[in-house]
């Protein structure tokens, strides 16, 4: 076992600081909301020891990656190991500004917040995060839609990316991405998030589903990903607002044959986590993203068992968790 291996009993939430930015977006009345952990003792601010994150097609930074499961999220786990970890929404999501025409009915507005737009949003998070620190570039993670938002980054970026980890991101595919239902687009869709739980578990064989997300879990989470939902009606109804630009460029590109941008042109080494239920992004998918990453110096697969495309939130986590970290904090160089 890994040196940085983490134990709960060796967690105090004391100990970690968190800071909350707001940066402009370079859009009027837009900005992007970044939050910050590390720990309070964290003196070195190193390109190595830092990391970026952005998050998928539904749900903020936040939802995805800090909320306290049995005390402690991935964010505050990356923390404790020593890294200074910032996490941003994209416009639309989270705590960022919305585009006005979220405020309208979704039907009167094509697809907002489409790929592009997530990556100059992330561009201008890893920007900031240069300038408050002094350096020059930082690791990055990301998940689903944000593995198109960050791999389309370091591709074209790789200067100011260390090392890059990539848990489900998108790719071709000839059968139909179940988070697209079909049907026309407005320019945002309502999510009804205490239904997520029937279809997570749906996802995993039905001898897993009841030790899949511990008890308390769910309800935690749709309660940290409601109360980010700016609209009072929406979020009283248990619904959440996401933009459906993501959704819009399923069609246009990944089932379409037409590859947003082109791994092989990733110069950083890459993590890509896979897991083993997953149905969003099947391995078969996984497996030829894997294989298009041939400008690396050196990539890396792990397959986590009995966990599904929300592994960061299953009993299983640690895995995922320990993976990132071990992978961002090793020196290995290929000869």
């Amino acid at each position: 076992m890994s040196k940085n291996k983490l134990t709960f009993s060796g967690f105090h939430a004391g100990e970690i600081a968190f800071e909350e930015h707001y940066v402009d977006s370079g859009t009027d009345g837009i900005k992007l909301y970044v939050r910050n952990k590390r720990r309070k003792d964290h003196k070195a601010f190193l390109a190595e020891r830092t990391i970026v994150m952005v998050h998928g097609a539904t749900f903020s930074s936040g939802s995805l990656y800090d909320v306290p499961f049995n005390g402690i999220s991935f964010i505050d786990f990356l923390a404790y190991q020593g890294f200074d970890v910032f996490a941003v929404d994209v416009r639309g999501y989270g705590k960022s500004g919305r585009p006005p025409e979220m405020l309208a009915e979704p039907d009167l507005n094509p697809p907002l917040v489409a790929t592009d737009t997530g990556v100059a949003d992330f561009a201008t998070a890893v920007d900031f995060v240069l300038r408050l620190r002094g350096l020059k570039a930082v690791n990055v993670f990301a998940m689903s839609w944000g593995g198109t938002v960050a791999g389309a980054y370091a591709a074209r970026n790789g200067d100011k990316v260390v090392k890059l980890a990539l848990l489900a991101p998108q790719w071709l595919s000839d059968i139909p991405i179940p988070i697209d239902q079909g049907g026309p687009l407005g320019s945002y869709r309502l999510v009804p998030v205490h239904a997520a739980l029937a279809r997570w578990l749906s996802t995993a064989p039905e001898y897993a589903r009841e030790r899949l997300v511990p008890e308390g879990w769910f309800d935690l989470w749709a309660k940290f990903t409601l109360s980010e939902e700016t609209s009072e009606a929406d979020r009283e109804q248990g619904k959440l607002r996401a933009t459906n630009g993501p959704i819009q460029d399923i069609r246009t590109y990944w089932r379409a044959g037409n590859p947003y941008y082109q791994p092989s042109e990733i110069r950083s080494p890459v993590l890509l986590l896979h897991g083993e239920w997953d149905i969003d992004v099947p391995l078969d998918l996984a497996q030829a993203y894997f294989k298009q990453l041939t400008g690396t110096p050196y990539r890396r697969w792990v397959e986590i068992g009995e966990t599904t495309h929300l592994a960061l939130m299953e009993s299983n986590r640690m895995q995922v968790y320990s993976e990132v970290a071990d992978f961002f904090d090793e020196t290995f160089k290929p000869e």
